[in-house]
């Protein structure tokens, strides 16, 4: 249940873990949780870096028998191609969290009043519903959670 301590197991045994290596969030949640963990894997043999995006890069730890971080809606997307399975979910570290924040107008040619609706229109209860129940018909699960209004305390739940 606790990705620092998957990751500790996989290091310790030095067991094969592929990473997007990209530059992508992806990537750089890997490195931070690598670092909590108080390792620095990149170099080290079982470490492997395919500078490639998430579908890539599953097929890869797939093909090879290895850990990889990824997110549930490339995952569930592939999920018929692949052996791999998730191993911890649900844990706080691992919430991808989108948000919609609107420029400010003074920064420069900026149109306020588009922002403004689209920014209305994603945290509105009926999109909130519609981001809730993605991908429920093709993959049996819920590709993201509606979290509009949430605490931070309540988000991801």
């Amino acid at each position: 249940t606790s990705i620092v301590d998957a990751l500790k197991k996989i290091g310790a045994a030095q067991s094969l873990f592929v990473s997007r290596g990209d530059n992508s969030g992806t990537d750089a949640l890997d490195k931070k949780l690598w670092g909590q963990v108080g390792a620095v894997p990149k170099g080290q043999s079982w470490y492997q870096e395919t500078g490639q995006g998430m579908g890539a890069t599953l097929g890869v730890a797939d093909e090879k028998g290895g850990y990889t971080l990824t997110d549930r809606a490339t995952y569930l997307a592939r999920k018929s191609g692949l052996k791999l399975a998730p191993m911890v979910e649900g844990d706080k570290p691992l919430l991808n969290i989108y948000h919609v924040i609107q420029v400010n107008p003074s920064k420069g040619k900026i149109n306020a009043a588009g922002a403004q609706a689209f920014s209305d229109f994603m945290v509105a209860p009926e999109t909130q519903k519609v981001i809730g129940q993605f991908g429920v018909d093709k993959y049996g699960q819920q590709l993201f959670i509606p979290d509009a209004g949430k605490t931070d305390d309540q988000v991801g739940s």
